[in-house]
């Protein structure tokens, strides 16, 4: 291993740091939140510091019980920092760093093992480079680690307690694995138990190819790092439910994890060999040199398996018990989604570093990677110059006027020079046979996602969010007493972000009417801090054009206050809005809110 302070080791990390820093931090708080999920979380932490009840998690004034609590808390912290609402004037950089933070810590973590533990080869300082800019520029990974959602906190903090569980292993040191186990209890706070599954199939997996695999287990130190993780991580569930009981039972445990994995949620069905696609996916354009990397590894593991490799030499191994255990554990899913994937990549970029270490530029496997990864940028370059073709097809109701607004804003004309100098340069690269060709791919990546990313953030903040913020300023400018709110049609829990009002969110459809005017006489939440006057004689409606054209909505008496994007603002009379409900409800029509999942708006 190599010396901890070693003045190279620090050179490495601080690049590594950089590059992370480009990534995942720089712009960060520049656009609001993206609808639909990272609302809800970003409401629940916001809850939680502005209420004072870091318990339980709270959205619209209702229980939101999908995920543990420690996004929430970490979210909650920098909302509470002092002056939040001048530095962070949209709440998005308060509700994403956790995200943000905890791939970059990853990523330093992956920089850092590859560094210390060097695989075989003459490239090994510049291998922590290649693995964590494989991690980091992962398509999933540049996505959901600038996104208010839990799944890029998982990946770190469950990728960090792998990691040090192998670190521990492979050390000829005396010392604990106390760490590692931690990592594991912040993750199992960040996601639930899907986290100890996971680093338990991965451990169990790679023991099973060691031969001195009890002096290994012994080297973790099971028992003891069980009850620490089980000290961290357990609190929580007792007191959450000692004090909602069923319902935080049925919608956690039941609803969220047991039957998420066991049948299809939300119309989240995939077929079985969906994750081999996403695999695919997650590494472009580096895709063929992980397939290389994990042929590499499995000869590696056969070579543990057979007791002629130390375990120092055995991190490939380790990374392909990781990816495979994800992606089996997944695959067995019956609800499954593109970010189940995100804590496979840190072991996927291990993987492509391990193919890195391996290739000689005169070797023939050299050439074939090369070659299928220039046709890959050649494939993205032709998309973007034949673009006319496939814009057409582009049509969401939500941003009418997407195409016109890509090409005007000159994307496309970006993503085309890129792409063509990308394939450009990688050619001119392969000609010369450069054996850091990977290296300086990967840069021209770093620089090319800042040069595109950038811009098509702004663009689909514009288009899709800024409407919604517009709505919500003058929401709080024309609302008279405590109207109550609701929404029809399209659904925003942006909306009551933004408004922090409590909202009553229905479809357009004549039960979604019915629905309304029962809820506003029975549904009586409780908002913390601006509650709502539910006996006021009307109430504000945000609806989208495309309802407002509905019949049974558009025959209401409503005055239009205002419109932005594809929202309107109309204000409604109750005395109106029963009138017609009881006609509807005398026509044969029936409300079904009380039907609904207590998760569902």
């Amino acid at each position: 291993m190599i010396l901890l302070n070693s003045k190279k080791r620090l050179v490495t990390l601080f690049i590594v740091f950089l590059c992370g820093i480009i990534i995942f931090i720089i712009g960060l708080g520049g656009t609001g939140l993206v609808d639909e999920t990272p609302p809800l979380f970003a409401s629940a932490a916001r809850a939680m510091s502005e209420s004072g009840d870091w318990l339980t998690p709270k959205v619209n004034g209702m229980f939101r019980f999908d995920k543990p609590p420690l996004i929430y808390w970490l979210m909650g912290f920098f909302y509470s920092l002092p002056k939040n609402e001048i530095w962070d004037s949209y709440g998005t950089l308060s509700a994403r760093l956790p995200s943000a933070l905890g791939s970059l810590s990853l990523m330093l973590m992956i920089g850092d093992t590859l560094f210390c533990w060097p695989q075989k080869g003459d490239k090994q300082f510049l291998t922590p480079l290649v693995a964590s800019l494989g991690f980091a520029l992962s398509p999933l990974i540049i996505i959901w680690s600038r996104a208010a959602v839990s799944d890029a906190l998982l990946t770190g903090t469950l990728g960090i307690s792998l990691l040090l569980f192998w670190r521990r292993m492979a050390s000829e040191q005396d010392g604990q694995c106390l760490t590692a186990w931690v990592f594991l209890g912040f993750a199992i706070l960040t996601k639930g138990p899907v986290a100890f599954v996971l680093a338990a199939l991965t451990i169990t997996s790679f023991l099973f190819s060691q031969r001195d695999w009890k002096s290994l287990l012994q080297k973790i130190n099971l028992k003891k790092g069980l009850l620490i993780t089980v000290v961290i991580s357990l609190p929580w569930y007792v007191l959450e439910l000692l004090k909602e009981g069923k319902p935080f039972w049925d919608n956690f445990f039941g609803y969220h994890n047991f039957q998420r994995y066991t049948s299809v949620v939300n119309n989240h069905t995939e077929p079985l060999w969906f994750y081999l696609y996403i695999m695919v996916l997650a590494s472009l354009p580096f895709t063929p040199f992980l397939y290389h990397g994990i042929f590499k590894a499995f000869k590696d593991f056969l070579k543990s398996y057979k007791g002629n490799c130390k375990t120092s030499e055995t991190l490939n191994t380790f990374s392909l018990c990781w990816l495979t255990s994800v992606l089996i554990f997944f695959s067995i899913s019956a609800t499954k989604l593109p970010s189940y994937w995100l804590p496979a990549i840190p072991a996927a970029a291990i993987l492509i570093s391990n193919s890195f270490i391996n290739l000689e530029n005169s070797n023939k496997i050299y050439s074939c990677l090369w070659i299928f990864n220039i046709l890959i940028l050649f494939g993205f370059s032709m998309a973007f110059f034949f673009s006319n073709i496939w814009l057409g097809l582009i049509n969401d109701p939500e941003m009418p006027n997407l195409v016109s607004e890509l090409i005007s804003s000159g994307i496309i004309f970006r993503a085309k020079l890129f792409f063509s100098l990308f394939t450009l340069l990688s050619i001119i690269l392969f000609c010369i046979k450069s054996n850091r060709i990977l290296v300086y791919s990967q840069i021209l990546l770093l620089i090319g996602q800042s040069f595109l990313m950038s811009p098509i953030r702004k663009l689909a903040d514009t288009s899709r969010q800024l409407p919604l913020r517009n709505i919500s300023k003058l929401i709080l400018d024309v609302r008279e007493g405590q109207e109550t709110l609701a929404m029809i049609g399209i659904r925003k829990p942006s909306l009551h972000y933004y408004s922090r009002q409590i909202v009553f969110y229905e479809p357009n459809t004549k039960e979604g009417l019915i629905n309304l005017s029962e809820r506003l006489n029975t549904d009586r939440r409780e908002n913390y801090e601006d509650q709502p006057d539910y006996e006021f004689n009307s109430l504000l409606v945000v609806i989208d054009e495309y309802s407002s054209r509905a019949q049974h909505w558009s025959n209401i008496n409503h005055q239009k206050l205002g419109e932005y994007g594809i929202y309107n603002l109309w204000r409604i009379q109750k005395n109106d809005l029963n009138k017609y409900s009881e006609f509807l409800f005398n026509s044969g029509y029936k409300s079904d809110w009380k039907e609904r999942k207590v998760e569902k708006f």
